[in-house]
């Protein structure tokens, strides 16, 4: 299945520091939003933003996949969409590390939707520019 949101990000900091962004919860409350997430498959965990008019500001979601420090897997259920999260993480030559992001299982309504998909790769682009400096 192809992705419905692909990214690829790039940073100058190594793996381990770019997975420990991914995977702490302090951390991850400072680039996504406030959470109580922890990397053991099969724990379930939120997000919380602030809430507006059209959502509860509630993500709700489930570990799949821990592979540290190449891949991290979860749902994220929110506004009645169920999708999947996945970050794959690899060394370059230079040191620098490529964080890639898939998520799948956009509903065929949501996909039917202008700006559903776009508005997700806003989201994620835009919380990429706030892990670049979580990590600076």
């Amino acid at each position: 299945m192809k992705p419905d949101v692909s990214l690829d990000f790039q940073f100058t900091s190594s793996i381990e520091k770019v997975w420990n962004a991914l995977i702490d919860s302090d951390k991850l409350a400072k680039w996504i939003w406030d959470n109580n997430f922890k990397p053991i498959v099969g724990y379930k965990f939120q997000f919380k933003a602030e809430p507006s008019e059209w959502w509860d500001g509630i993500v709700d979601g489930e570990v799949l996949e821990v592979e540290e420090p190449h891949k991290l897997s979860y749902t994220w259920i929110s506004a009645g969409e169920t999708t999947t999260v996945t970050w794959t993480l690899s060394s370059e030559a230079d040191g620098t590390t490529k964080l890639h992001l898939d998520q799948t299982g956009f509903s065929e309504e949501t996909k039917a939707r202008p700006g559903a998909i776009e508005g997700a790769t806003y989201g994620w682009t835009n919380m990429a520019d706030k892990l670049a400096k979580v990590l600076a």
